[in-house]
């Protein structure tokens, strides 16, 4: 048999065949990359792979490629239910840049919330912990991270013990992130009574499914009116009980009134798709004191990633951009931007705004810091201040323009975060919870270094091939 196969194999037409099947493959997976419209550098990455080694490249991009997916975007509901008993937004923040760009994505500002921002980890699990336990009717998460570690050892405790109490408890972990704690590690909260929910899984034969889309959404809704939204993950590193000298800086609030309500409508409908349940019996279950103001914040929830059309997340931090006339302060722990981005950043800060950038002194990803230092490089030279955040890991995601107009949420100032996860972001408004972000801005810049100056280039040339190879990989990133 061996020599029959090792005959065929032999053949003069075998090598063409393999040429043809190549070319076969790398056509339709450049069609897709071309359909799929994505960033420049992005497509043009994707390309050069597909191109150079069509028979890896093509079933990369196929498995990891994917960005907008045109039938969840279809039927997905939208993130805005109606508000019409409550106050809407004054007629000057409805007249802002980013508020009009992002209505036209079919989000609403919406006025009459209360907002709690969460500056350290502890304060953070103390306060998750006491609305776990206060629930009188639903526990709904999702988490791109839930660790086997001490702090998701707790949290699925608390889940599992308010699930066996008749809360509804739901807990949906993103496939990837999730890796090593979506089975047998919540069976506790399955045999109480709760549900788990896993988004994604990493391999699949379902055309609607893609290795590379993950759910990067932190949420947690507690009774439909109680949310918490920002960056923490469950996992030690991010918050726990007890003081960590390796925990790390992160930020986040706790949003009660209608902005709650809207975060809840992100939830059901990513549970919806995660779990093929009804969303509209999920609806049913809705409560009608949910819906209810809490204060006078103005917010504006936006979600984005592959199951919204065009890329709002994207154009309102741009839009917040344009729009500075005195500051642009940005925290992130990857700052990979697209070229759009870059130059308005660069454009403004030559034109004399204050662009102040706060990233990790090193972050968990060495290669994302290679590929920054063109990005903070060029940004230092038209005059932006940098900062290193030096004390440890900075995980914190957040901007604020002219300390009248904040965003905070999951996504990172990269590629990834902004074109292809699953996101989420809180637009604000108000006065007082734009000071309350300035004041926290502020505390993490005495933590802060200089850049150190950098040597000529040609005095580290490694250094600048891994720093262009790294930025040549950046847009997939």
């Amino acid at each position: 048999m061996m020599e029959v196969i090792t005959h065929a194999l032999d053949h003069p037409i075998v090598p063409h065949l393999f040429t043809m099947g190549g070319v076969v493959i790398a056509f339709f997976a450049i069609a897709r990359l071309l359909i799929n419209k994505h960033q420049p550098g992005n497509t043009l990455a994707w390309l050069l792979v597909i191109l150079l080694v069509p028979y890896l490249g093509a079933p990369l991009y196929y498995i990891f490629g994917g960005r907008k997916m045109r039938r969840l975007v279809a039927r997905k509901s939208s993130v805005a239910p109606s508000f019409a008993s409550f106050r809407p937004a004054d007629m000057a923040t409805l007249q802002l840049g980013p508020v009009r760009t992002l209505t036209a994505s079919g989000t609403f500002p919406v006025n009459g919330n209360s907002v709690v921002f969460l500056e350290t980890g502890e304060e953070t699990f103390q306060l998750l912990e006491r609305e776990i336990l206060a629930a009188k009717s639903s526990i709904e998460i999702i988490t791109f991270i839930l660790a086997r570690d001490e702090t998701g050892k707790r949290i699925v405790a608390l889940l599992a013990q308010r699930a066996r109490e008749g809360i509804r408890v739901r807990l949906l972990l993103d496939a990837f992130g999730c890796l090593f704690s979506k089975y047998g590690f919540v069976d506790p909260i399955r045999k109480a009574g709760g549900e788990v929910g896993t988004f994604m899984p990493m391999v699949t034969f379902a055309f609607r499914h893609s290795a590379n889309l993950r759910n990067h959404r932190k949420i947690a809704i507690f009774d439909q009116h109680t949310a918490f939204v920002g960056g923490h993950n469950l996992a030690k590193e991010y918050l726990g009980p007890k003081p960590w000298a390796k925990r790390w800086q992160d930020f986040g609030a706790i949003i009660s009134g209608p902005a709650a309500a809207q975060l809840h409508e992100v939830f059901l409908a990513d549970w919806a798709f995660a779990t093929d349940q009804s969303l509209h019996e999920l609806h049913k279950e809705a409560l009608p004191l949910a819906q209810r103001e809490e204060g006078n914040a103005v917010l504006q929830v936006v979600a984005s990633g592959p199951d919204v059309a065009g890329d709002p997340l994207y154009e309102g931090l741009l839009s917040m951009i344009q729009e500075a006339r005195h500051s642009i302060r940005i925290v992130t722990p990857y700052f990979i931007p697209d070229e759009v981005l870059f130059r308005s950043l660069m454009v403004r800060a030559r034109a004399g705004i204050e662009v102040t950038l706060i990233v990790p002194a090193r972050s968990n990803h060495p290669v994302t810091d290679l590929a920054r230092r063109h990005y903070i490089r060029e940004l230092r030279r038209a005059g932006a201040n940098i900062r290193l955040y030096r004390p440890g890991m900075l995980h914190a995601k957040a901007m604020l323009i002219d300390n009248r107009i904040g965003v905070f949420g999951s996504a990172n100032f990269d590629h990834r975060s902004l074109f292809v996860n699953f996101e989420i972001g809180v637009f604000v408004y108000s006065n007082p919870e734009c000071e309350a972000m300035r004041t926290w801005i502020e505390t993490l810049l005495p933590l802060c270094d200089l850049p150190a100056s950098e040597k000529p280039r040609r005095k580290r040339l490694v250094s600048a091939l891994a720093e262009d190879f790294a930025r040549l990989l950046a847009p997939l990133l």
